[in-house]
């Protein structure tokens, strides 16, 4: 008679296990941002994109209370690298919660990029430096130590991986540079493009085309990555918004580019599957800030540097970040991470790269 409980009590853990998700998805916020407030504590609020983009739990890294610039993870190695305002480049494992290295970086470190497989790093050294100080450090990703500097004349800043790992672009005052992983040579450089300076940009997945935010309006530049020619200069509205646009990402179905209006608190929407793109709508944010704009990795969800939750398809704000306390917060420096039985599957970027062959 004992056997029934016993049964019963096995098919009811089965249903219990059968229910649990095969695979989490979590969004991995660094804060505070080192250019807006909103932040909360010092280190990375974890929320389940799956559970209504709830608040799952906090690490505390005391050294993020310098303001981060730049956060970019890895699957291959389940390392994210971040990049602080004091010049601090470190080494997060995701799968421990544990800091694996530090460095300090006298020139300064701002938006990194990683290869594929985790082995190098590209780190700028930020667009507050000139002079023959500027450039990209290529940095050993398991250890931090600086192989290879690529100087640049001033004010180097974002970085972008391209998805298959060929190549990293970079973009310095009104030049975005294309460098060869392979042996780190710089192949092309682009100029002039945007207004003044080269603000957040990405790159489709067949690293073709090139989206440069311009620093004067609100607006893109396109730029074939070929030939190295910019094509098209597209402007929101009637080209009369002069604030600058700081944030700029292709869905991953690289359908759509969504750009950010950080003082005017929009994201304008434009139909990518033309040239030049055409405007098609825009969503207004709960607050101004910094300017993002990142995409999760079914194309599901927008994420900017507001605490609105976006869903892409409706073009809605459906949910709001908050802390443990319950306060709203913000930050432009995130990523996904996809989990399956407690190890990284696959990650997203800071940068809404495009994905095409990927979202099929």
């Amino acid at each position: 008679m004992k056997l029934v409980p016993l049964l019963a009590a096995l098919l009811f853990t089965q249903r219990i296990h059968a229910a649990e998700p095969a695979e989490k998805h979590l969004l991995y916020m660094a804060t505070p941002d080192g250019a807006q407030p909103g932040g909360s504590g010092a280190g990375v609020l974890i929320f389940d994109i799956d559970d209504g983009h709830k608040f799952v739990r906090r690490i505390d890294l005391p050294i993020f209370k310098e303001g981060v610039r730049g956060f970019c993870p890895n699957a291959k190695t389940h390392r994210a690298f971040y990049t602080t305002t004091n010049h601090t480049l470190g080494c997060l494992d995701l799968e421990t919660d544990k800091i694996v290295w530090e460095k300090k970086y006298p020139a300064g470190c701002d938006r990194a990029a990683v290869t594929p497989d985790g082995r190098k790093l590209y780190v700028p050294t930020g667009w507050w430096i000139k002079g023959e100080a500027s450039g990209w450090f290529v940095v050993d990703a398991e250890n931090g130590e600086v192989i290879k500097h690529l100087p640049v004349r001033n004010q180097s800043h974002n970085t972008v991986m391209g998805l298959d790992g060929r190549f990293v672009y970079g973009g310095y005052e009104t030049t975005l540079m294309v460098v060869r992983t392979s042996d780190d040579t710089v192949v092309k450089e682009i100029a002039p493009i945007g207004e003044s300076g080269v603000f957040p940009f990405t790159v489709n997945s067949a690293q073709t085309l090139a989206f440069v935010c311009l620093g004067k309006h609100v607006g893109f530049d396109v730029a074939d990555l070929t030939t190295g020619k910019v094509l098209h200069r597209v402007f929101a509205g009637d080209g009369s918004l002069t604030r600058r646009t700081h944030g700029v990402g292709l869905t991953p179905d690289e359908k759509e580019i969504w750009v950010s209006d950080q003082d005017g608190k929009r994201l304008y929407i434009f139909d990518a599957t033309q040239m030049p793109p055409k405007e098609t709508g825009h969503v207004d944010l709960s607050a101004g800030g910094h300017g993002w704009i990142t995409f999760s990795l079914d194309g599901r969800h927008a994420w900017s540097h507001t605490p609105d939750v976006i869903d892409t398809k409706t073009r809605k704000i459906i949910g709001t970040f908050k802390d443990e306390q319950g306060k709203p917060v913000g930050s432009s420096k995130f990523f996904e991470a996809v989990f399956r039985d407690g190890k990284v599957t696959a990650v997203g970027d800071q940068f809404g790269v495009g994905r095409a062959p990927l979202a099929k």
